[in-house]
């Protein structure tokens, strides 16, 4: 193999390393930002499950409150 060959070859090498590394820094900074994602979706059902639990209960009382007059 020439000289010329090898120093393409490491220059390749070279550039795959940084590539791999900013690959791996993109895929640990999407982990924290699916947890950060899944903790909100988990919050909004939440709120939405409340909205539905107290939509209901007024819904009952007024209901409740037309049959008894």
């Amino acid at each position: 193999m020439s000289k010329i060959d090898k120093d393409y070859r490491e220059a390749v090498i070279v550039h795959l390393q940084y590539i791999k590394e900013k690959v791996d820094a993109n895929h640990e900074h999407l982990l924290r930002l699916n947890g950060r994602v899944g903790k909100n979706e988990n919050a909004i059902s939440r709120m939405f499950g409340i909205g539905i639990a107290l939509s209901f209960i007024f819904t009952t009382a007024l209901t409740l409150l037309g049959i008894l007059k």
